[in-house]
């Protein structure tokens, strides 16, 4: 890659200052009926048993750096920036209400404009549809990103949140590969917004085999009035179209794809750029599930080859969005937008309510858990009366691994998944069997490594009933086999550095450029992309449009729940991780970033180009 010149770089740093600061003042506080602030001590340390808070993070306020100095920050200790106050946040007493659980979005007929391969009357201005010709959608969805009361917490103040069709989670998708759908996205949020967040969308699919113009590239947002670099005009919506096809048709004609890249646990959120962390932390994110042959979603199914895991969407199969927020003495969202290190939330959600309560029946479960939070990681046990309970780890990243892993934890980055069965015939009924984080994680760095004991309560298992009928779910000994990753003969090898400089997060030691590619890849050419993570930072890496296999992780073989097909890739500070990838089918711009929201948002992004 060419470096940047002197001006180049001031520009970009420019770039990021000024355009963080377009989002206008009243950035720390949303949803409010009143401008109200207190300032208080940050959160202690995470309560152990059922407690309401964790530790909050500090944060600067200081603007961006606009200095060219190529100088790395000697910045090593974690309060070298300054603190931010959150007011203290009302108590939260667990356990007061129900898990949610989202519904499944239904199909609809007769969109008007009719979708077509190019845009249509008020649609934002995107490329033609590449897919169209050979996957035309089967299955029409309209999806409304719209502003809405929504309760966190019996205890706290009703309030708006964004969300798809006004719900947090927006609505569970339930797909099948060869079966291609088109989801008009509706862009109906407040046009006259004020606080944190800005409501231009761009919708992101991750980590779907999509084709770049409905990937939900950064620079591809809009609304009635605005659009991104990437995008040719403002729009009221804008048409995605998702193949639901397997990768790499070229080597396998007789499937459309390899059927060993088949996904199953997948979600979707905002992409905007600059604005991906307020516009998810707001609300903007849902689950999107895709089913197979091999993965069939009937535990009844009786063909040969169907794995039977426990099934029925939001019945015996369900998503469970965790993440960390923050409140103000009011009791309403607070996110700090020009805090480039990150706010570590006081409070556990999940699907959108502040540790629920889930009743179970005696018999298995499968649970696909996210990790939708901006910043922070989580590392999940399974308790039942002080005593840690263990568990199958069935899927990495929505992809099965080869074989179940029988574990007692489970350690998720932002954006990672990963899929468990939990198998609650063991316990007697009217036991209570909690799920709870034991990783410390005080501030943006990342978490300090630190296991904390007992750790925080976040969701409750009541196992209140027998099942209706016998269970007739398993967990096959073999899951979708995968062949050992071969690395070819002359590979090429790319590295890129995650780093901190002159307090601005880069790779390579550049800013994002959202209408330059860093790099431009041959479709169907393997290449082995080098992740090094540099300073005291951890970064979740995550790359659009293709699944990797890890190679070595600091030059050793990956863990066993590592070895499967992966999108989001863990670098804890100095480690170095190497992949097997290739990008198949789809030409066109798409993306690697940290997947810690405030990072990208100050751009830790690369744009990569494929081409035929």
């Amino acid at each position: 890659m060419e470096p940047s010149d002197e001006t180049s770089n001031k520009n970009r740093r420019l770039l990021v200052a000024g355009g963080l600061a377009a989002a206008g003042a009243a950035v720390l506080a949303g949803g409010r009926d009143d401008d109200e602030e207190d300032d208080d001590d940050r959160a202690k340390a995470a309560q152990p048993t059922g407690g309401t808070t964790a530790p909050a993070a500090g944060a600067t306020t200081s603007g961006q750096s606009t200095s060219t100095s190529t100088n790395k920050s000697t910045s090593s200790v974690r309060d070298d920036f300054m603190k931010s106050k959150v007011g203290k946040a009302p108590a939260t007493p667990p356990f007061l209400v129900p898990l949610p659980i989202p519904e499944v979005k239904r199909p609809e007929s007769g969109l008007s404009p009719e979708p077509d391969k190019y845009p249509v009357d008020d649609e934002a201005g995107r490329l033609p549809h590449q897919a169209w010709d050979r996957h035309r959608p089967r299955v029409f969805y309209r999806l409304r990103v719209k502003e809405e009361k929504h309760s966190f917490h019996p205890h706290l103040p009703e309030q708006k949140i964004w969300g798809y069709d006004g719900m947090l989670p927006g609505p569970t998708f339930v797909a099948r590969y060869g079966e291609p759908v088109l989801v008009r996205i509706e862009n109906d949020l407040p046009r006259d917004h004020v606080g944190f967040g800005s409501p231009e969308i761009s919708t992101h699919l991750h980590n779907g085999h999509t084709p770049s113009e409905s990937d939900g590239f950064p620079g591809d947002y809009y609304s009635r009035d605005k659009y991104g670099p990437t995008l040719t005009r403002a729009g009221r919506f804008k048409d995605h179209h998702y193949p639901n096809k397997l990768s790499n048709s070229a080597d396998f004609p007789d499937t459309d794809g390899d059927p060993e890249g088949a996904l199953g646990t997948l979600w979707y959120h905002d992409h905007r750029m600059e604005f991906t962390g307020p516009n998810v932390y707001r609300g903007l994110a849902g689950f999107y599930l895709v089913f197979d042959g091999l993965d069939t979603g009937d535990e009844k199914d009786t063909r040969p080859g169907a794995l039977r895991l426990p099934s029925g969407v939001g019945e015996y199969d369900i998503p469970l969005l965790f993440q960390d927020k923050s409140f103000d003495s009011g009791g309403y969202l607070y996110f700090n937008q020009f805090d480039p290190e990150g706010i570590v939330g006081e409070k556990f959600l999940v699907n959108g309510k502040i540790q629920p309560y889930f009743s179970v029946a005696r018999r298995k479960y499968r649970f696909r858990a996210l990790n939708g939070s901006s910043l922070r990681f989580f590392q999940f046990y399974l308790v039942h009366e002080g005593v840690d309970q263990s568990f199958h780890h069935i899927a990495n990243d929505g992809n099965l691994l080869s074989a179940p892993v029988l574990t007692d934890r489970l350690r998720l980055t932002p954006a990672e998944r990963g899929d468990v069965v939990v198998d609650f015939s063991k316990f007697p009924l009217g036991s209570k069997v909690y799920v709870v984080n034991r990783l410390e994680h005080l501030d943006g760095r990342g978490p300090t490594g630190r296991l904390l004991t007992p750790g925080t309560q976040i969701l409750r298992f009541d196992v209140d009933r027998e099942p209706d009928e016998p269970d007739l779910s398993q967990v096959p000994a073999v899951l979708r086999p995968l062949r050992a990753p071969v690395v070819p003969k002359n590979v090429r090898v790319r590295k890129w550095e995650f780093d901190r400089e002159n307090d601005l997060w880069t790779v390579n030691g550049r800013l994002f450029d959202v209408t330059k590619p860093a790099a431009v890849v041959r479709q169907g050419v393997e290449e082995v992309w080098e992740l090094q993570g540099k300073g005291s930072w951890s970064h979740p890496i995550h790359i659009h449009f293709e699944e990797a296999r890890i190679l070595t992780r600091n030059g050793a073989a990956p863990p066993p729940h590592e070895r499967g097909r992966k999108d989001v890739f863990e670098l804890r500070p100095g480690e170095t991780v190497r992949i097997l990838i290739c990008f198949e089918d789809y030409v066109g711009k798409y993306l690697m970033h940290c997947h810690n929201t405030i990072h990208e948002d100050h751009h830790m992004m690369v744009r990569f180009d494929v081409v035929p």
